[in-house]
């Protein structure tokens, strides 16, 4: 019985930013628990070696250039995935960008692209696969958020506030599109070492330290670190796990 509510055979997922980082964990913990999985990203080159990797270990994989904040795009990238699979049943909302800047002089494209990618572009496709997980009689929508949704962050105010939006936003899946039996939750990871936070280390040598320093556990997040909750939340487990939003950080949002 229990490995059956974590059992992912004969599913099929997206995953956005999904060859790379936290996003290419994610999609080879739901392959590994038997789904099928598109990889979704602009970077073709990436996403081809991430596919490479996925089917060297026997999963099924399909990879789609795509450019998650046009409708167009996703549209063409979710029309693929039916072609290929017949259906579709998780979503991933993953890929996101960061663009520090201290918040009086944060430039307005700088806000504004943030804002498309981290938090219109997951509108933008659960709008895409609502009608075919509808029509499958239910599905699962996973909105990669951030523990800064929940704290201040004047260096990176757009990227806070995107993903404090995703908090709401999944509220709002949640609640709009339950009937039809899709749920809708957060993650949200803390300090994970990825390209996006290594850059951040270049840019404050001393944040290394000061996350080891809050962080019980005494290290940085890794990315297989979220393969483990993207599976109950895109599995049978988390039927009536609805609007939640889950923590990954090794403790560090409780400490004061």
């Amino acid at each position: 019985m229990t490995n059956q509510l974590f059992d992912l055979s004969g599913r099929v997922a997206i995953v956005t930013g999904g060859n790379g980082g936290i996003g290419l964990a994610m999609a080879r913990g739901l392959a590994e628990a038997g789904a099928a999985v598109t990889i979704a990203d602009r970077n073709a080159d990436n996403s081809a070696i991430a596919k490479a990797s996925l089917e060297r270990a026997g999963h099924q994989v399909l990879a789609c250039v795509t450019d998650v904040t046009d409708p167009d795009s996703v549209a063409a990238m979710v029309a693929a995935t039916h072609d290929r699979f017949e259906r579709i049943d998780i979503l991933i909302n993953n890929a996101g960008i960061s663009v520090s800047a201290p918040l009086a002089e944060m430039a307005l494209a700088d806000w504004q692209r943030v804002i498309d990618v981290n938090m219109t572009a997951p509108f933008i496709c659960a709008q895409a696969v609502y009608p075919t997980m509808k029509a499958a009689g239910g599905g699962k929508i996973i909105n990669i958020a951030s523990v800064l949704a929940q704290l201040g962050a004047g260096g990176a105010a757009n990227y806070a506030s995107s993903k404090g939006g995703i908090l709401q936003f999944t509220r709002s899946l949640a609640t709009a599109w339950a009937a039809d039996n899709i749920q809708s939750n957060a993650i949200l990871p803390g300090w994970i070492d990825t390209d996006l936070t290594s850059r951040a280390k270049e840019r404050v040598p001393e944040l290394h330290d000061r996350i080891i320093s809050r962080v019980p556990a005494a290290r940085w997040g890794r990315p297989d670190d979220l393969a483990g909750v993207a599976i109950f939340l895109a599995s049978a487990a988390s039927d009536f796990v609805n609007g939640a939003a889950l923590t990954v950080d090794g403790g560090f949002s409780i400490q004061g």
